[in-house]
């Protein structure tokens, strides 16, 4: 962060509360913090508040970085520039860093078993799976192999072959490192990173002690065979859920694998929630006549689709199947509706000769009967009708409107071009 360097505060608070003068080595601030927190742990009786003021000041006397940085400015600097100040770890933590558990019989809680480490939650690793509206209809299982890391099953995720570690000089077993860099005249600059020695595990193993399987790294690389059962009715955007199989690390409780349905686009059916959607067009013929035709369902089979006889469909009308629809997600026997949305073509060219409209206007009902005069219609003005695009028409529009408003721009004030005189 940037900022201010921060106005100096009280910077003995924490040499006080471990009782060590502001020269204390490492070795008198450990021993010092040992023989005190032993004094105060809550399994004993000891004062709860006064514990864990102890372990805040060991917690950054102890760490060379946070040590300079409370040696210059003070405690309000780290509070600043941690993000609230403090220690950073629970008490206890640090306290069974010195003896691996609780050295009074039981975990620093009072329990009746040693208190481990505290483990953090592993990451979920989301993969999108695209799928067909045929296998939502019908539902499927798709075997997939994923490469994830587990723990080696050599050290059992120690690293070591002894499975032992020390914790990290760099960063004091924090896994962070804090840097603080001056920028200028009262101006600095504090960073905190992953340490680079321990790579944020705030241990380190010999090289002579590193497990020959995973070298240090406590996971290997392993191939894992998943079967995904993809159920019928399932939706676009479903998440299919294996608890505990994502990347294994230590201390780590393990994220979940999730798969996360992508419907690939279908040519001819849509879908809205349980329902299925076609577009089918008719001829004028059979809009008039009847029709009947064939529809492969989503399953292979054929659906048969005919009119009622003398039934009449119009431009724009839906006609519905009951049970034809997506079955329902986990009711696979309970199914939405088919919808069917039903165009008509019109000859694109050509006239109908004069018997032939006569033929036609027998069936047809009667046209609108004309209120005027053979005089009135002699009055009237005949037209031609003309074919048009009306879309090409209004793209020629635009165009020329654009056009004229450039010409307008380029026009100078006053409506007059004015000429230089020749000299």
């Amino acid at each position: 962060m940037f900022g201010r360097a921060p106005k100096k505060s009280d910077n003995t608070k924490y040499y006080e509360v471990l009782g060590v003068s502001k020269s204390a080595s490492a070795d008198e601030l450990k021993k010092a913090y040992k023989k005190a927190a032993i004094k105060n742990h809550p399994d004993k009786g000891g004062d709860p508040e006064k514990f864990k003021e102890l372990a805040q000041a060991y917690e950054v006397l102890s760490d060379p970085e946070k040590r300079e940085i409370y040696d210059q400015y003070g405690e309000d600097a780290l509070k600043e520039g941690m993000g609230g100040g403090g220690a950073s770890h629970n008490p206890f933590d640090i306290f069974e860093s010195f003896f691996g558990g609780s050295p009074f019989g039981g975990s620093a809680f009072g329990g009746g078993s040693s208190r481990g480490r505290r483990q953090k939650q592993g990451e979920d690793v989301v993969h999108p799976l695209k799928v067909s509206l045929e296998e939502l209809y019908t539902g499927i299982s798709k075997k997939l192999s994923l490469s994830r890391n587990i723990l080696c099953p050599k050290c059992k995720g120690k690293g070591s072959k002894s499975g032992a570690s020390s914790r990290c000089s760099g960063c004091q077993g924090s896994g962070m490192r804090v840097s603080i860099r001056q920028l200028g005249p009262g101006m600095i600059q504090q960073m905190q990173h992953v340490c680079s020695d321990c790579r944020g595990s705030g241990e380190t193993i010999s090289d002579k002690d590193k497990c020959g399987q995973c070298k240090g790294n406590k996971v290997v690389q392993d191939k894992k065979m998943l079967e995904v059962n993809v159920e019928k009715g399932m939706q676009h955007g479903q998440k299919i859920v294996f608890q505990g199989e994502a990347d294994e690390a230590p201390d780590t409780i393990t994220g979940d694998i999730v798969f996360v349905l992508q419907l690939k686009e279908h040519p001819k059916f849509k879908r809205k929630g349980d329902d299925l959607y076609i577009e089918h067009s008719l001829t004028l013929a059979e809009a008039l006549c009847g029709f009947q035709f064939t529809l492969k369902q989503l399953d292979g089979r054929q659906l048969l689709l005919k009119s009622s006889p003398g039934e009449i469909v119009k431009p724009g009308q839906y006609k519905a199947i009951n049970d034809e629809g997506m079955p329902a997600y986990q009711r696979p026997f309970m199914r939405g509706r088919l919808y069917i949305h039903f165009s008509v073509d019109f000859p694109d060219s050509g006239s109908l000769l004069p018997e032939q409209c006569k033929a036609i206007e027998t069936v047809l009902p009667p046209k609108p009967p004309c209120f005027l005069t053979d005089m009135e219609l002699d009055e009237c003005e005949e037209t031609t009708l003309h074919d048009v695009n009306i879309d090409e028409e209004m793209r020629r529009k635009q165009q020329q409107q654009q056009q004229e408003a450039y010409d307008e721009d380029d026009e100078p004030a006053g409506g007059h071009r004015v000429q230089c005189a020749q000299q």
